[in-house]
């Protein structure tokens, strides 16, 4: 059912890496009519870059400039573009990253920053983005979060990765696995537990949202047998957020914890590592998974894949995730409108 025009946030989409997926992937989705339904989409990227993926797919829509995002015009086949960069065909090449093509990918994301933090645009659904060209353009941020954290003016940040209702937040990200234990820290894993248990309730609508908090070692450590951490680190910190009377619990063994968050009983999952939370969740959600920072005073969400080099150019890539993204996005800035009426 369509939504009331003036009830659809609008969106900023930032186009990510000119070389890599990223313009196929909004041409793509935008070219549905379902995503016109709940938002009012504007692209922030290049205008070449979206023609040569139009080419590409063989689809038809018009690219419609504009200045601000309230000179959209928002409608089923005219693709509404906020223009941030003129890369040459040399910057375009799929899968071939350079300085430019990356200078430009991030002044999408920080111009995206400023319109959401005007309130120009509802929020913000971020397109893959290559680490490597942030570097060749002289930018050292280890990634998206980082550099929406800085440039937002957030304290607190946490990775939420979600899949319809099976969520996992994750208490370290980017590091290697022999560092995991290390960074693990009582007072740490206390604020991720209440900015969690915030974001379930104040993003999601739930109530008292539930959340099941993962162990480390196998078996939750065996008594100690197989670690200390559970022990020492994890369970202090559980019982300090129950006492204030969120509920959260464990640690529980991986093994089982996913099992049983896929069957309802919890509304989320905190992991202590990268690879134990996004495992399961692209096993059930491979093609439909959503990146959303907690703990931005802005909102954003984003595709749960890479630039996806080896695709690029070929008309092979899988919208499914854009439009998850833009969905949740809607969503939560609906949510924030009920809220703050």
């Amino acid at each position: 059912m369509m939504i009331e025009v003036n009830k659809r946030p609008i969106l900023a989409i930032t186009m990510g890496d000119p070389v890599g997926v990223g313009p196929e992937i909004v041409v793509q989705a935008l070219t549905g009519g379902e995503v016109y339904e709940f938002c009012r989409p504007l692209v922030l990227g290049d205008r070449l870059a979206l023609e040569q993926a139009r080419g590409i797919l063989g689809l038809e829509v018009d690219i419609h400039l504009v200045t601000e995002p309230a000179e959209g015009s928002y409608r089923l086949g005219a693709l509404d573009l906020l223009p941030l960069s003129e890369l040459s065909r040399e910057d375009l090449r799929p899968g071939q990253p350079t300085a430019a093509g990356g200078a430009a990918m991030v002044s999408y994301i920080i111009t995206a920053i400023e319109l959401a933090r005007r309130g120009a645009v509802a929020g913000i659904v971020t397109g893959p983005i290559s680490k490597q060209a942030m570097h060749l353009a002289g930018y050292r941020y280890p990634g998206h979060t980082e550099l929406l954290a800085e440039r937002s003016g957030a304290s607190e940040v946490a990775m939420m990765l979600a899949g319809g209702n099976f969520r996992v937040v994750l208490a370290t990200i980017h590091c290697p696995l022999a560092e995991v234990a290390g960074r693990l820290h009582p007072d740490r894993l206390v604020d991720l537990f209440r900015l969690t248990c915030r974001a379930l309730a104040q993003d999601f609508g739930l109530v008292k949202p539930e959340v099941g908090v993962a162990a480390l070692n196998p078996h939750a450590g065996e008594g100690g047998l197989f670690g200390g951490e559970e022990a020492e680190i994890i369970a202090p910190a559980v019982r300090r957020v129950q006492g204030e009377g969120l509920a959260v619990y464990g640690p529980y063994p991986a093994d089982t914890l996913f099992w049983r968050h896929q069957q309802g009983e919890f509304d989320a999952v905190v992991c202590m590592y990268h690879d134990q939370g996004l495992i399961p969740l692209k096993l059930l959600h491979f093609m439909d998974a959503v990146n959303v920072t907690l703990g931005l005073p802005i909102i954003r969400t984003s595709v749960d894949h890479g630039t996806a080099y080896e695709l690029a150019g070929k008309g092979l890539a899988n919208p499914g995730s854009l439009k998850a993204a833009l969905l949740m996005a809607a969503q939560i800035a609906r949510r924030k409108m009920v809220m703050n009426r």
